[in-house]
């Protein structure tokens, strides 16, 4: 059994997000938090409200949230940066400790992973990072875009199937400059990472999840799935029951 709840929080810039709250019947023990990626949303499309359910029957919360500009939170999407992502999550961490959630373990697909390997390199309040289809060099990922970086044409990390051109500020080319993500990989240990990546990800190349392995620390896992795409369309329970696996292997009591 699980319910549902609408939460809002604010960011260190005072502006008002939206979450999904999934609760484990009468619990408040474990919790996932999950990132979306650059084009997404909280409810992903449905998947993520179907994957929370599923965790909630594995006695697993989960806490879904839309980050500054996106779904039903205030800002202006087009100001993104990777900074202003960290600070978001950071917030929603402190929403699920201040309710009693513990351990906490953050999720994050694409530019959502990207977040959470910044933040869990610094809060040791994540007890553990999972990452799907995560890009690590991403100012090399934007500048290969043939547009001017003037206007950072976002293209590479986009979520969207409809083939959306997203526009983003030169703030955040400047931003991401800022972070090593691999570095940021490294600093998890000894909290557990695990990596999973499609072998047909048409976004992000394979070689970036293994710079990402490569970094990190133990313990960590690289799972390479069959077939799977950036989106993981296709292949997305494989995805599902390697991460379900995972977590009580990891954080079992």
């Amino acid at each position: 059994m699980y319910q549902w709840s609408k939460v809002n929080f604010n960011n260190s810039r005072g502006l008002k997000l939206a979450g999904l709250c999934c609760v484990t019947a009468g619990k408040k023990g474990p919790m996932v938090v999950v990132c979306h990626g650059l084009a997404g949303s909280k409810e992903g499309r449905g998947r993520a409200v179907e994957m929370a359910e599923e965790l909630a029957g594995r006695d697993w919360s989960t806490f879904l949230f839309d980050f500054t500009g996106v779904g039903e939170s205030e800002g202006i999407f087009n100001e993104l940066t990777l900074t202003r992502q960290i600070d978001d999550l950071a917030n929603a961490v402190s929403w699920c400790r201040r309710q009693g959630f513990s351990p906490i373990v953050v999720q994050g697909r694409s530019f959502g992973g990207t977040t959470a390997l910044a933040l869990a390199a610094c809060d040791y309040r994540v007890a553990g990072v999972c990452i799907w289809a995560t890009p690590a060099a991403l100012e090399r990922l934007v500048i290969g875009h043939p547009q001017s970086p003037q206007d950072v044409t976002e293209k590479i990390l986009t979520e969207n199937t409809e083939n959306k051109v997203v526009l983003l500020k030169d703030d955040f080319l400047k931003d991401i400059k800022k972070y090593n993500i691999t570095h940021c990989a490294s600093l998890i240990s000894p909290r557990p990472l695990l990596i999973v990546h499609g072998v047909q990800d048409e976004v992000v190349p394979g070689f970036e999840a293994e710079a990402i392995h490569r970094a990190a620390g133990q313990p960590k896992e690289l799972v390479w799935i069959e077939g799977g795409d950036h989106q993981f369309t296709n292949t997305y329970r494989q995805v599902w029951e390697v991460f379900f696996s995972w977590l009580p292997e990891k954080f079992n009591d």
